[in-house]
């Protein structure tokens, strides 16, 4: 992309700015000329037409608001000028033919990953400590303090602070002066891992805030995400925490096992609270459990897998006005490449598929997957609106000001990641991805909430693509963070692991930097490369409940 604009479908009647655009510039575009009216700001769009109240406006070839005002050729397109508008979608129309991309170079590749014995590959190899209910939140913490540093797991950040240091220069007696002066900031390479089990890539606690009270539905739908971890195939085993009278009953979490995997035999310790004889004895059983639980996982090495057994989850947060112009498709181009070879993709944040859903309809694979997504659509749009809100309303403050005003806008470059496959299945929110391609999983849109389900559904590694910034990672699936420009590259480049930026610049096409991208996943997937929000431990986990959640 040379010019500093572009017309990103020929359909588009708006026109995004690469760049910061002054008043008065001449823009060429389909042999005619746009002068604008006003200055317009990177990665916002201005009018190719005049629009009269009413118009439709489209962006990606897609439609993605309504005029509320006239608008002149060469305006800014903004949330006072224009409001959200998408599209009717139905099931039944022409399915488009797939065109695969060439995977030459990648038939015969493999990734290093850690074999089950349900035929599961692995990028990693965790251990999870889990509550049933939140009850048991401060034994998890108790575990968590007995273990990690215990067993050589202590978090390395770009820096760790040493505060032993001033403790003992004050027992020490020194000065207010030496205390200033003292070092205790410390780099990676000042502080050893000395792991008791090196195969062990780390141990995982998921605390969280439900398990009882509430629907019963939301208990339930907690152990069916619960089991989605403990199946993941980077998880090597389990401890459970129960208090015992619980609504999410370890009956139910054991049957959601069972029901994912028949065959399931990775160690899972279930303790019970209320049948120990006193929370020092649970501990106690637990520490000891889990120890025993290490010894098995520490057992399982690297080995190598083909592609095809990579299940990536494509997921955004913190998007920009470039999000969907560099960052997205160029996940999409890498996703096709996974499907061409046999793999899975995840694609989810049902609220950012609004405006999208004919295309992806026409997508599936078959009629039943269609009806399913446009089930689940209408439903999860019809519970917004009677909760008083609705799809509308789910760009961010952050979104808007970086140029994303509509939600169908926005979701019509957050499509991008899935790529132009065929979508072979369609989940609901916990169910397990069980066929090869790109498949739909209901999420939220909430950057956690939606990593957290990718995960629970199978994914053993997510890409997730920003353009504001933000450290969302995940405790059992690393997260490879994707920045679309090169500003957030530089400006935070202690949590993007790849960016995408010379796509806006002209310097790289979304080809190159999708097969580039594969190529990163296949390190990050061989355990080659440490992403940034595993290095910094940023393992968030926030469970969906069905009310609502955009």
């Amino acid at each position: 992309m040379s010019k500093n604009y572009i017309q990103i479908d020929p359909r588009d009647n708006i026109i995004a700015a690469l760049a910061d655009l002054k008043k008065g510039t001449s823009i060429q575009i389909n042999d005619g000329e746009v002068l604008l009216e006003e200055d317009i700001k990177g990665k916002h769009k201005f009018a190719l037409f005049d629009f009269n109240i009413g118009d439709e406006i489209y962006m990606y070839g897609a439609l993605v608001g309504k005029a509320t005002k006239p608008i002149k050729k060469g305006e800014s397109i903004t949330i006072d000028n224009v409001i959200h508008a998408s599209a009717i979608y139905e099931v039944g129309k022409e399915k488009p033919t797939w065109s695969p991309p060439d995977i030459t170079p990648w038939k015969s590749r493999t990734f290093n990953g850690y074999h089950r014995t349900n035929g599961q590959i692995g990028t990693a190899n965790y251990w999870l400590v889990i509550p049933m209910v939140f009850c048991e939140n401060r034994n998890v913490e108790v575990l968590k303090s007995a273990l990690l540093q215990s067993l050589g797991y202590q978090t390395i950040t770009d820096f760790v602070v040493d505060t032993d240091t001033l403790v003992q220069g004050y027992k020490d007696g020194a000065s207010v002066e030496d205390l200033l002066k003292s070092k205790i900031i410390k780099t990676p390479e000042d502080v050893k891992q000395n792991r008791t089990f090196p195969n062990v890539d780390g141990i995982k606690f998921l605390t969280h805030e439900g398990g009882c009270g509430g629907f019963r539905l939301d208990s339930d739908t907690l152990c069916n995400l619960l089991a989605g971890y403990i199946t993941n195939p980077n998880v090597a085993g389990a401890t459970v925490l129960s208090l015992g009278c619980q609504n999410a009953e370890t009956r139910i979490l054991e049957e959601a096992i069972k029901e994912r995997d028949p065959k399931f035999s990775k160690p899972l310790y279930i303790l019970e609270q209320q049948k120990s004889e006193s929370e020092r004895h649970f501990i106690e059983e637990a520490v000891k459990k889990t120890f025993l639980g290490l010894i098995e996982a520490n057992k399982t090495k690297r080995e190598p897998a083909p592609l095809s057994e990579l299940v990536l989850g494509l997921e955004c947060g913190g998007s920009d006005g470039f999000s969907g112009i560099s960052a997205n498709p160029a996940l999409g181009h890498a996703s096709d490449l996974l499907v061409a070879l046999g793999g899975t993709t995840i694609l989810s944040e049902f609220p950012e598929l609004n405006g999208v859903e004919q295309e992806l309809i026409n997508r599936c694979a078959s009629k039943t997957q269609a009806e399913k997504f446009a089930h689940l659509m209408d439903t999860y749009s019809a519970r917004t609106v009677a909760l008083g809100s609705a799809f509308a309303n789910n760009p961010s403050p952050g979104n808007i000001k970086d140029g994303l005003i509509t939600d169908a806008m926005k979701s019509a470059g957050a499509a991008k990641k899935g790529g132009t496959s065929p979508v072979t299945d369609v989940l609901d929110y916990t169910e397990k991805t069980t066929k090869k391609g790109l498949n739909l999983l209901c999420t939220p849109g909430n950057d956690v909430e939606s990593t957290t389900g990718l995960a629970g559904s199978g994914c053993n590694v997510i890409a997730f693509t920003t353009g504001l910034g933000t450290p969302t990672g995940n405790p059992v699936s690393p997260v490879i963070k994707m920045s679309s420009n090169n500003a957030l590259s530089e400006r935070m480049k202690d949590i993007i692991d790849f960016n995408t930026g010379s796509i806006i610049t002209g310097e790289d096409s979304i080809e190159t930097k999708g097969e580039e991208l594969l190529e990163y996943i296949i390190k990050v997937a061989s355990g080659e490369v440490m992403t940034a929000s595993v290095r910094l431990g940023q393992d968030d986990f926030i469970p969906w409940k069905r009310g609502i959640s955009l």
